[in-house]
């Protein structure tokens, strides 16, 4: 897997996990997804994401978004 499908399918999984336990534990787990959201809009004009350096430090290839 590449970075990138890395990175998207670790953001669905924190913001679905994030929607269940909002709704079954607090609200405030809200702000974890509005986090990962945050995180999501500011890597697209940015183009520097966290997680894909760390990924990429751990040897997993970089597609053509975060080169």
């Amino acid at each position: 897997m590449s970075v990138e499908r890395v990175v998207l399918a670790f953001a669905g999984s924190v913001i679905l996990a994030s929607l269940l336990l909002a709704h079954y534990v607090s609200a405030d787990w809200l702000w974890l997804t509005a986090f990962v959201g945050a995180n999501l809009l500011q890597s697209s004009f940015t183009g520097f994401c966290p997680l894909a350096k760390i990924l990429k430090a751990m040897g997993l290839q970089a597609g053509c978004a975060f080169q």
